[in-house]
């Protein structure tokens, strides 16, 4: 009877911690995170930068528009504008020193600047950009999970034609 006891507690744990490791790995795969924020008119006063989101494959995936403007003020702002991408765990927002960025090599051996983590998969949303950023240094915006070290989408930025 002792032994049964000891393997259901075993039992119990380990498929607890299964559990929730499964939960915090595969829930993003079917829960999506909707953003909508506006940017205001004064934050928009010079567009410096743009590009489109691309997939990195078929399992991640990414599509909208990534502009960098500059505000009246000097302040810089990435604004995600019709953006979606693969939800995942730990997602974060990086320009990066890389261009053309096609996988997870480029984003290592690079130089990046985090801007924070994603904060929907779905949506409109502005990141502010440190100040005294060289945006000209980094002509790459990406969409990383930190944890795993993995690109889920990338867009080159260039200048307004």
């Amino acid at each position: 009877m002792r032994t049964i006891i000891i393997v259901a507690i075993v039992a119990g744990v380990v498929g607890f911690i299964a559990g929730n490791a499964f939960w915090y790995l595969a829930s993003p795969l079917w829960i999506n995170v909707e953003v909508s924020e506006s940017l205001s008119e004064q934050s928009q006063s010079a567009t410096l930068a743009t590009g489109n989101f691309r997939d990195r494959d078929t399992v991640h995936k990414g599509s909208g528009t990534a502009t960098i403007f500059r505000g009246d003020t000097g302040e810089l702002t990435l604004r995600l504008t019709e953006f979606q991408v693969t939800n995942g765990p730990d997602l974060k927002v990086w320009l990066v020193s890389a261009r053309h960025v096609t996988g997870d090599e480029a984003v290592k051996m690079s130089d990046y600047v985090a801007l924070g983590p994603l904060k929907g998969n779905i949506g409109d949303q502005n990141y502010d950009i440190p100040e005294g950023t060289d945006i000209g240094a980094y002509p790459s915006v990406v969409i990383w999970c930190e944890q795993f070290g993995v690109l889920f989408s990338a867009a080159d930025l260039e200048p307004p034609a």
